[in-house]
């Protein structure tokens, strides 16, 4: 079976967003830090006369922070809004997803937030749930 899904770019590497898991996607315009929030947590911006939570994919994924990206998934868990930084963003579409091969050398935040593998034209592309990168005490809150 088909699913849709978005073809993004994290940490330089291609990811699938599947679709029903995406409100929007957007520029982000001026973060506010927040203290003490989670190492992943960017900040605050305000979109469409709503706040939401920026999320640094990078760190919430054990790796380094991403750069000046502005580019950013609109998800949302439990209600809450989050906005997942992105490289960039490709496309929309159709994949049949696969199980990820037992034993596939994915690093532990990789691991935790892939569902699944698509393949475009001959590249694995790791499927990633975007809830998956909201810092677990933030998605306990929500």
């Amino acid at each position: 079976m088909t699913e849709l899904f978005l073809i993004a770019h994290v940490a330089g590497r291609g990811v699938a967003i599947p679709a029903d898991r995406v409100d929007s996607v957007v520029d982000i315009g001026e973060i506010v830090k927040v203290p003490r929030a989670d190492p992943a947590v960017r900040g605050l911006a305000a979109l469409r006369s709503r706040v939401v939570t920026v999320v640094d994919t990078g760190l919430a994924l054990g790796l380094a922070p991403l750069g000046k990206t502005a580019r950013a998934v609109i998800t949302r868990v439990d209600g809450h809004y989050y906005a997942v930084l992105v490289d960039s963003l490709e496309d929309v579409a159709s994949f049949e997803r696969r199980p990820i091969a037992f034993g596939a050398a994915l690093g532990e935040g990789w691991r935790a937030a892939a569902t699944g593998l698509v393949e475009r034209d001959g590249e694995p592309l790791l499927v990633i749930d975007p809830a998956a990168l909201v810092p677990a005490p933030l998605a306990q809150a929500a």
